[in-house]
Parts: C-alpha cells; sequence; structure tokens
C-alpha cells in the first residue's frame, strides 16, 4: 500500500510541461525576410527611384535637347512666376475636388443600393461599362456629345431648351467641369466595384446587430456600414488622388489643355514643355514638383486615414 506522497510523485512527472524549443536567432529571421524583400525593393529602385532622381538632376539644366548648361534654381524660380503654372495647378486642385466628391460617392451610393436588390446586377453592369472604355474611346464619344453642334446642344435644343446650350470644351471653367463630369461617367464604376467587396466582406452578425439596436436607413448606413468599409475606402480615396493628380489622357484628346493653356493639368504643361517645346529642363522641374504633390498628397492622406483605425 503506497502513501499520499508516492502517489503523487508519478503525477508530477507526468504533467511536468516539456521543455520549449529553442526559437530561430532574430538575425538569422531578419535576413530571411530583407531576401525576400529585396528582389522588389530592387525593382521600384531601377523603375522609380532612379528614373526620379535623374529627372531631378536635369531640372537643374538649361537643356533643349541639343545642349545642356547649369542654371541651378532658375527653372522652379521660373516656375512659381509662371501664370500658366498657376493655372495648370488651379486645374489639378479642381481635378482632384472634382474626382473625391463625384465618383468616391456615386460610386459608394450605387454599391449600397445595388448591393441586395433583384435589379442590381443591371445597374451594376450598366455603371461598370465606361470603365472598361479606354481613354481615347472615351474621349472620342464624349467629343461627339460636347462639341458645339454637338449631341448635347441638339438635344437641348429639340426639347425647347436652347437657351441652355453651352459650348461645353471650348471656354474655362466649364471645359474643365465638363471633363470631371466624364472622367465622373468612366471611373464611379471602379469606385462601386470595390466598394461592393467591401460591403461583401462585413459580417451579416454587424448589420443584425445593428439593426437590433435601431439602426435603420441612414443611421444604419453611417454608423455600420461606413466604418466597416474604412480600409477600402482608404484605397479607393488614396487611388482617385492619385489617378485625379496625373490626369493626362481626357483633358488632351478633348481640348489639348485649351483655350491655350487655360485647362491643363500638371502632367499636360509637363508633356507641352518636355516634347512640344523642347524645354527639357523646365519640363523636369514640373514633373519633379506633380512628383512631390502626388507624394506629399498620398502620405498626409494614408497617415491620417490609417492612423484614425
Amino acid at each position: 500500500m503506497t502513501t499520499a506522497g508516492e502517489s503523487a510523485a508519478p503525477t508530477l512527472e507526468r504533467t511536468a510541461p516539456r521543455p520549449a524549443r529553442p526559437s530561430e536567432p532574430r538575425p538569422r529571421r531578419s535576413w530571411a525576410a530583407a531576401g525576400f524583400l529585396l528582389p522588389a525593393v530592387v525593382l521600384v529602385g531601377v523603375l522609380l527611384v532612379l528614373p526620379f532622381l535623374f529627372t531631378a538632376y536635369r531640372s537643374f539644366f538649361n537643356d533643349n535637347g541639343l545642349t545642356r548648361h547649369w542654371v541651378g534654381l532658375s527653372n522652379y524660380v521660373d516656375l512659381v512666376s509662371d501664370p500658366n503654372f498657376g493655372q495648370s495647378l488651379l486645374n489639378t486642385v479642381m481635378w482632384v475636388a472634382g474626382t473625391l466628391l463625384l465618383p468616391v460617392l456615386i460610386g459608394l451610393g450605387l454599391a449600397v443600393l445595388t448591393n441586395s436588390v433583384t435589379w442590381g446586377v443591371v445597374a451594376r453592369t450598366a455603371v461598370t461599362i465606361p470603365y472598361a472604355l479606354s481613354g481615347s474611346a472615351t474621349a472620342l464619344l464624349w467629343t461627339f456629345l460636347l462639341q458645339t453642334d454637338g449631341a448635347v446642344n441638339q438635344m437641348l435644343r429639340a426639347v425647347g431648351l436652347g437657351a441652355w446650350q453651352q459650348e461645353w470644351l471650348l471656354h474655362w471653367p466649364l471645359n474643365t467641369v465638363s471633363m470631371i463630369l466624364v472622367t465622373t461617367w468612366q471611373g464611379t464604376g471602379a469606385a462601386m466595384i470595390l466598394f461592393l467587396i467591401g460591403l461583401q466582406t462585413i459580417p451579416t452578425e454587424t448589420l443584425e446587430a445593428g439593426r437590433l439596436d435601431g439602426a435603420t436607413g441612414l443611421r444604419l448606413f453611417w454608423y455600420v456600414i461606413v466604418p466597416q468599409l474604412r480600409p477600402m475606402t482608404v484605397v479607393v480615396v488614396g487611388t482617385s488622388i492619385v489617378n485625379s493628380l496625373k490626369t493626362f489622357d481626357i483633358v488632351w484628346l478633348l481640348t489639348q489643355g485649351g483655350p491655350g493653356t487655360a485647362s491643363e493639368t500638371l502632367a499636360l504643361t509637363m508633356y507641352r514643355e518636355t516634347f512640344t517645346l523642347n524645354r527639357y529642363g523646365y519640363g523636369a522641374a514640373v514633373s519633379v514638383v506633380l512628383t512631390v504633390v502626388v507624394v506629399a498628397a498620398s502620405w498626409l492622406y494614408l497617415r491620417r486615414a490609417l492612423r484614425t483605425r
């Protein structure tokens, strides 16, 4: 017959934890992670960083493609004092505001409205088709619609609204506003698709809990759906900011920056100075300013958006 102390000993031996396996040394894991990241870092450096550094270096020269001499910051001084640059900067700001307010908000509204209705597939298809068109096809279509004797003015005249006829693409700021609406028509589908993906990731339990707490309609949308869509909103808004800052094709194909340079954006100014006027140093300075604006706007937005999560 065993005592209590003798019977307890084997139990203690059976329940004793096994010694933990030694973990991999931290320096070794760091080198492994760096090895996986190195190809991506090299690719970004070769395709993005090095061209930007070369462009920044070239902006310190008076360069016409044949001769080049050092002028320091002269191109940037001329840029600040150039009224055409101020106009293109104003137009770029208008593009940023327009493409944030219109495609993003309309895309969000359409995604919510068509997410759970039977006719939603038809509506989503109609909104998404323009996004599949190229910029040149979109510009050709809207040139036919918006030119002075185009379909829009003819339709207004046919329904007795001839007083509303406009020269949509010939005067600023109407031409810039018209082109922003064209971009909205084309780009809303992309925003809607991304928001639909975000809506499908919201757990049904979250929506049911909101309804049980009395949240319906706009209250459910604002206090339950919008917070759940914040990660996707960061993607949509960030993409919209970058795309609006480098807008080129629609403006070039519809107005070529005209009349004169009234509807130019920074991207169009860079193109005109570099490839039309052969002022490569000045065009490089515009490119550097545009790059800095894009990076700064994206960084400020992402920093603020990710901080509030």
